[in-house]
């Protein structure tokens, strides 16, 4: 009798370790993106702590700033919520190119480019078009210029060879230089003296706020676009064979995989995500293009998606992070006398260090799931 309890017992905690094995190696998958982003999110700030300490400040009472800034109150959220909208649409056009192996870093290009091509849209129907057709026609507008502006970065890196990270950088100026051109130009509005602008859209016209908060609706906009592009990537086919490609390129061309047209096509959406963070940009905060499109955001994205992972769905949580930190400049600057700027100091120092830890990718026994599978699976897989 007590042999065959102990058997029992014995049979049922081999169950247990059985069973808990999928959970295992699902969590050690998982957890090394996690733990090293954390870990380098804790080193940039100590660097940057050595920073503030040689210009005479206090970390801590920059730190406690940066926290009451982007999330000590509920208008401090609601204020970190507006800036993180933008962002979740630029790291997109980041993040969705990176599948393929590609580093895009000109999505400001296309901000710039679809706010002028929202607001160039919105002119002849504004007062004729109801409103939410007037939205949703410079929303299409501003993906549609946008795609095509990244989606030529695709071009040029497939079928002529351009690195695309040189090429998106040399289209963001490019852009910019369009974008000042055009709103300085045909489309200045003759009331706008010290700041040229386009004709600003009247109040009924503007996106507005989410119900019972003061932030636009761009916020739901960035997060439904983040979940959008997490199941194209996970789900559909056309992302499978995106993650083939992005693997090896060589791989997808002998299995008939179309590389060409996924290079250009995920290149094309990133951009219209980035298109239409720059008509949200006009039609939720500025109201008009001006030169105030050009924000950073286009580069502040690539931070977000570094940290995310490339991963649409973390990069919610991170965006609102970064939004947070951006939207914690002007206490910072009126409290500690340190220019507006310390904050890109801070998202520079993160991204240096990101780039430094990328390559610890692997190299932690912990993180190996090969070690949490059954030692049946584990002999299979050797």
């Amino acid at each position: 009798m007590t042999i065959e309890a102990n058997d029992s017992t014995l049979s049922l905690a081999g169950e247990r370790r059985g069973s808990l094995r999928p959970i295992l190696e699902w969590t050690a998958r998982h957890a090394e993106p996690v733990a090293i982003s954390l870990v380098a999110i804790l080193i940039g700030l100590a660097l940057f702590s050595i920073f503030i300490l040689a210009v005479g400040k206090s970390p801590a009472t920059l730190f406690q700033l940066m926290y009451t800034g982007g999330f000590g109150s509920w208008f401090s959220v609601q204020n970190s919520l507006s800036r993180a909208a933008p962002l979740l649409l630029t790291a997109l056009c980041v993040a969705l190119p990176a599948r393929l192996g590609l580093v895009i870093i000109g999505g400001e290009g296309a901000v710039v480019l679809g706010g002028v091509a929202a607001a160039a849209a919105a002119l002849p129907i504004v007062g004729v078009a109801p409103v939410f057709l007037t939205l949703v026609v410079m929303g299409v507008a501003a993906m549609v210029v946008g795609g095509i502006w990244i989606g030529l970065a695709g071009f040029l890196r497939h079928y002529r060879g351009v690195n695309e990270t040189i090429s998106s950088l040399l289209l963001a100026y490019i852009a910019i230089a369009l974008m000042n051109q055009f709103v300085e130009g045909p489309l200045r509005d003759p009331a706008s003296l010290n700041k040229p602008s386009t004709t600003p859209l009247p109040p009924e016209y503007m996106l507005g706020n989410i119900p019972g908060m003061d932030v636009h609706w761009g916020l739901v906009i960035g997060v439904v676009a983040c979940i959008a592009s997490w199941i194209l990537i996970e789900v559909t086919s056309f992302g499978f064979a995106a993650r083939i490609a992005g693997g090896n390129v060589r791989a997808a061309q002998i299995q008939g995989l179309p590389v060409g047209r996924l290079i250009v096509g995920f290149t094309a959406i990133a951009g219209s995500f980035a298109g239409l963070a720059g008509m949200i940009e006009v039609a939720a905060v500025q109201g008009s293009a001006n030169a105030s499109l050009a924000a950073g955001y286009g580069y502040t994205g690539i931070l977000v998606a570094f940290l995310a992972r490339q991963n649409p769905l973390a990069i919610i949580p991170v965006a609102i992070l970064l939004g947070g930190i951006d939207a914690s400049g002007g206490l910072i600057q009126r409290r500690m006398g340190l220019p507006d700027a310390t904050v890109l100091v801070l998202q520079g120092t993160l991204f240096i260090v990101i780039l430094f830890c990328e390559t610890f990718y692997g190299r932690f026994k912990i993180f190996n799931p090969d070690l949490w599978k059954s030692p049946q699976a584990a002999k299979g897989r050797a």
